[in-house]
């Protein structure tokens, strides 16, 4: 159910005093926890996995991505777990289009101008001085949710951020795993 080892799932039940879904909820973020622990090891094994979007058997894929996962050993890139989650990122590249794998990578003019002008914006609609700083942090935030892939919420399971389910396999897997870059391409946006 979890992937965690029998005595930890021991331990977070009599931690959580038998309920079962405050065990998980404390297994996930003991995963998560860990896998944090394991950042600043290196990943320099790993995956290139690509999808290919048609919108029918008649017609040639309109829309592709290609993801190259890292991970540490040779042995987890040929597990299910981590093939299984660069499938569902190159999925979810090809269907949420994010622009930056983490929002360190969003360049600093781009913000700059993006503040000025939900700023502009704010003092337009006669809002008041004091939460125009909030309104434009707000705005900020939704536009690192929309175009960093790491912040963005999973397609598959919204309640959870892409930077989440990498953490929950490298837990999973007990590796670091990291995006290193990604690409994606569509006929209609050229």
């Amino acid at each position: 159910m979890t992937g965690g080892g029998m005595m930890d799932c021991r331990k977070a039940l009599e931690d959580s005093g038998g309920d079962l879904d405050k065990a998980v909820a404390l297994l996930r973020e003991r995963g998560i926890a860990k896998a944090a622990k394991r950042a600043d090891r290196q990943t320099s094994n790993g995956v290139v996995e690509a999808y290919l979007h048609r919108t029918s058997d008649d017609y040639p894929p309109q829309i592709g991505a290609m993801v190259e996962l890292n991970c540490e050993s040779d042995f987890v890139a040929k597990g299910t777990d981590f093939r299984s989650l660069a499938r569902d990122l190159s999925l979810h590249i090809a269907a949420s289009a994010p622009r930056w794998i983490a929002r360190e990578d969003v360049p600093t003019e781009l913000l700059d101008e993006e503040r000025q002008i939900h700023r502009r914006k704010a003092e337009q609609d006669g809002k008041p001085a004091q939460i125009i700083d909030k309104i434009v942090d707000g705005q900020i935030e939704t536009f690192f949710k929309e175009n960093c892939l790491l912040e963005q919420a999973f397609i598959r399971e919204p309640g959870l951020r892409i930077s989440d389910l990498i953490a929950q396999t490298g837990a999973k897997v007990q590796e670091n795993i990291t995006v290193r870059r990604f690409s994606r391409f569509s006929i209609k946006e050229a």
